[in-house]
């Protein structure tokens, strides 16, 4: 077995991605061992399904993909990244703003939060950003 596992995609920014980048993460989790109807397996589509959303809504046109990456770090550690070439890094958003949108970053903070795991932002080379969420693994790793 692997110290680490990895796989990504990157998908066009468009609104079908979203659903694609959350049977990607499901599909890749089940093929880790994960099974796609675990508690942990609904929270990780809810955090990609969020992290999509916000790379497609929030960049304006400016990314036109987004890639998703997820991996697995000694059975002990599942991280899951969104990247989007768009320069401007999420932010909350006044509350009288919120009205039909803007609360994906507080979802996203507080699934993590209530999972034991944290949530970083890093810039990527070119001017974007990826946004990570570190998870606890909770699933014994299927072997290959």
């Amino acid at each position: 077995m692997a110290d680490h596992q990895e796989a990504s995609v990157t998908l066009p920014s468009d609104p079908a991605s979203v659903t694609t980048a959350r049977r990607y993460a499901t599909d890749v989790l089940a093929e880790w061992g994960l099974p796609a109807d675990a508690e942990a397996s609904d929270t990780v589509r809810l955090i990609v399904s969020e992290l999509a959303t916000n790379a497609v809504q929030h960049t304006f046109g400016q990314s036109p993909t987004f890639t998703l990456d997820i991996l697995l770090e000694r059975d002990e550690q599942l991280r899951i990244g969104v990247t989007d070439s768009h320069p401007r890094w999420p932010r909350r958003l006044p509350a009288a703003v919120q009205q039909d949108n803007g609360r994906g970053m507080v979802i996203i903070r507080w699934l993590t939060a209530e999972c034991g795991g944290r949530l970083s932002i890093t810039p990527t080379p070119e001017g974007g950003k990826t946004v990570w969420i570190a998870l606890p693994w909770t699933a014994s790793v299927q072997r290959q």
